[in-house]
Order: structure tokens, then C-alpha cells, then sequence
């Protein structure tokens, strides 16, 4: 299941977080989304340049599920497509440190295209510029 992210807010004023956070729920579009396995946060993600999946959850497909559910929040939210910049594994694995981006294969199977090569890199690998348009 993947839902809105709430973030904790600035204020360090007594009862300013809280504050915060309950007006983040009134907040279109939310700040993020937010990925659950079993009732439990597993992982969260707003912009598809990053993805982070707790420990414990990792290869379990709680990424996919998360870029699922950002694309169709943006589909319903009437964006016109989203960009990402994951990078390619080339058939090998990808050092979880780096891997953050997300990799090119999971993008592939949501529907993306590969765009264009970037100039930055993870892992010693290029970002692929990918596009999925609605």
C-alpha cells in the first residue's frame, strides 16, 4: 500500500511539530508517498530521483511498488508524464548505497523510456535520463 508522506516540519517551538505534521495532511499534493508492508513504513519516496527502502524490506519489491504509486498519484493528479534518472545495473548488481536512484530495468517494466545518457553518475555508472509520458 502506498500513501501520503507526512514530514516532520522547522518549528522548535512546544507543539510546533506536531503543528506541522497535521498541516501537511491538509496539504495538495502531499509531500511525499509513503510505501507499507504489513501495516509497517517500508519506504518512501516524493521525487523519483531517490528511493529509500528501510532495511528488512529491500528486494522485496517495495521500490516497484512505491514508483508505481507515484505514477499513478501523478496520472490522477493530471501530470502531464514523470521524469526519473535511475541508473543501469548492466546486468550486475547495483551497491545499495548507490542504488538509491533506482535502477534502469525497474523503470523499463513500469513503462519508461530511456531519454538520454546524463553526465552524472552512481556507482561509477551514467544516470539514464527515462521518461514516462501519460
Amino acid at each position: 500500500m502506498v500513501g501520503p508522506l507526512v514530514t516532520a516540519g522547522a518549528s522548535r517551538a512546544p507543539g510546533g511539530r506536531r503543528e506541522a505534521l497535521q498541516s501537511q495532511l491538509e496539504e495538495d499534493p502531499p509531500p511525499g508517498m509513503l510505501a507499507y508492508v504489513e501495516g509497517e513504513v517500508a519506504g518512501w519516496v516524493w521525487s523519483i530521483i531517490c528511493f529509500l527502502v528501510r532495511v528488512g524490506y529491500r528486494r522485496r519489491g517495495v521500490a516497484a511498488a512505491l514508483l508505481d504509486g507515484v505514477v499513478e498519484f501523478a496520472r490522477r493528479s493530471g501530470a502531464q508524464g514523470v521524469e526519473a534518472y535511475p541508473i543501469d545495473p548492466e546486468g550486475g548488481r547495483v551497491d545499495v548505497g548507490f542504488g538509491y536512484v533506482g535502477v534502469t530495468p525497474m523503470f523499463e517494466k513500469a513503462g519508461f523510456r530511456r531519454v538520454v545518457e546524463t553526465s552524472a553518475h552512481s556507482d561509477g555508472r551514467p544516470r539514464i535520463l527515462m521518461r514516462l509520458e501519460f
